[in-house]
């Protein structure tokens, strides 16, 4: 049986090497590599059809649905979201691995639309196990409140969603600080959204922070309470001049979010583990972007965890070998909100353009966010900390009635041309953009759903980004709702890592 089997799959792979090599012949023809030459092929020319035509021969009935780090590939806000929404009808568990409700991800389906900060979006689909992971940071009432405004819109929590015993609290005093800390920071503002993620952060590397798993042991957590209040109530009172807080009054306060969260408290580690090692497959649901990382972003103008893909293991307790991919969001432009370095931003009317017609508003401050032309400086740089496999690319759309559109290629600074991030925070400050101008389209991209359907610039244009970006692009959404996407091919299938 296995000697049929190899002998079957040795005739396909040599029918594949026939076809290759005809398509090579083609390929000195016509040696365009635009998107819709092929769209299941990171580089598109014909002699790669007639590879992955080959390869679907001999692979396609072994290739699997693989386990997927979702994040982003800027600074947030890139519409991970929905792209999450519409791959997670294909997975049995979308587990979120950092942040807190300081993250906003909208979802628009024809049910309505659904804003989410902690609770992974695929939790609008029956049979999806939703799961917060250990290294996400909680503020219990936060998560309540999202979860009783989901089921006023018909979304059923129960059994379907999960939080790690060991993801960290955020308490009272958190947010205070937060709050204080920013205020008393001047012209220094982080722009942080004052809910407390940081010092809850903060709390954990010091090892003295108090956990989901807490909740289920009053006596333990009122313990843990009462000698952490002992230091920050002399801190709060001697720097931010602030009233104490109280033991008893927090402690009633978390015993009673406790009473409502204790049956989704679970040991989600073992729990996903079972799931990856019974072949289901998971989904890894970032927060913010890869450039508001703690180590790899624009420091200090960045989160307090690890948003990019490496944070997907610590955040979860699945070894990075369990991992099959890793797929970047990355607008059509540039976004960023709060303070920091922002290379490609626009102070003037285009600038403004691209942010009414995005409506880029924060969905969970509602703060406005900064708009500027893409920045392959900034999405290469993605690619290689994360290795990603490939690119969703989102609000194409946005960009339609533009007549010139420029991308990034690079940074000029001190008299030296960048072409790779620089760590240096004043490098980025103080740089010169250096750009190519592409031609924009006036034909609307709003609601397509196929490649063929968008203008010749614009695939022009994405070509470019591909290229740039040394990533292939599988996804680009033309509009807000479920429906306004175009699917080249399914960043779920296990493949190679991108160049």
């Amino acid at each position: 049986m296995v000697s049929c089997v190899f002998g079957v799959a040795a005739l396909l792979f040599a029918m594949g090497n026939v076809l290759c090599e005809m398509g090579r012949g083609l390929a000195e023809k016509n040696e365009s590599r635009a998107l819709d030459k092929l769209q299941s092929h990171p580089y598109h020319g014909l002699s790669a059809l007639a590879f992955g035509l080959a390869r679907a021969l001999f692979l396609g009935a072994f290739q699997a649905m693989g386990n997927l780090v979702v994040i982003g590939a800027q600074w947030g806000d890139e519409g991970k979201g929905k792209i999450v929404d519409i791959l997670a009808r294909d997975v049995d568990a979308v587990m979120r691995y950092q942040g807190g409700s300081n993250a906003g991800h909208t979802v628009i389906n024809d049910r309505g639309t659904f804003v989410f900060h902690l609770i992974p979006s695929g939790i609008l689909y029956r049979g999806t196990l939703c799961v917060i992971g250990n290294g996400v940071v909680v503020d219990p009432a936060s998560l309540i409140e999202e979860m009783d405004h989901l089921q006023t819109q018909g979304v059923k929590i129960g059994r379907n969603f999960v939080v790690s015993q060991r993801a960290h609290l955020i308490l009272p005093y958190h947010k205070a600080i937060d709050k204080a800390s920013e205020q008393s920071k001047g012209s220094r503002r982080i722009g942080t959204t004052g809910r407390g993620i940081g010092p809850s952060y903060a709390d954990k590397i010091s090892r003295i922070g108090i956990r989901m798993g807490d909740l289920l042991n009053p006596k333990a957590f009122r313990t843990k309470l009462e000698e952490n209040l002992v230091e920050v109530n002399w801190f709060v009172e001697k720097l931010y001049k602030m009233e104490r807080f109280e033991v008893d009054k927090i402690f009633q306060q978390y015993m009673g979010y406790a009473d409502r969260l204790k049956s989704h408290i679970v040991d989600t580690v073992m729990l996903v583990n079972k799931m990856i090692d019974g072949k289901k497959t998971v989904l890894f649901e970032g927060a913010q972007g890869t450039h508001l990382d703690v180590d790899f972003g624009t420091y200090p103008f960045v989160t307090s965890s690890s948003s990019t893909a490496g944070g997907a293991s610590t955040g979860t307790g699945v070894g990075p070998t369990k991992i099959d991919g890793v797929l970047g969001i990355v607008k059509a432009y540039t976004t960023r909100v709060g303070s920091g370095p922002f290379p490609t931003e626009l102070t003037d009317a285009v600038g403004e353009g691209l942010q009414a017609r995005g409506k880029e508003f924060g969905s969970t401050t509602g703060r406005a966010r900064r708009c500027g032309w893409f920045d392959g400086v900034v999405m290469r740089y993605a690619t290689k900390v994360n290795g990603l496999t490939s690119l969703a690319v989102t609000k194409l759309d946005v960009l339609d009635g533009c007549k010139e559109l420029k991308v990034c290629t690079g940074y000029r600074y001190q008299g030296k041309l960048y072409r790779d991030m620089p760590a240096d925070l004043q490098a980025l400050t103080d740089c010169e953009p250096v750009y190519k101008t592409f031609k924009g389209w006036s034909r609307a991209t709003t609601g397509a759903t196929t490649y063929k359907q968008l203008p010749a610039e614009a695939k022009r244009y994405l070509q470019y980004l591909e290229d740039l970006s040394e990533c292939p692009i599988d996804m680009i959404s033309t509009g807000s709702k479920r429906s306004e996407t175009i699917i080249l091919r399914s960043p779920l299938k296990t493949r190679p890592r991108a160049r």
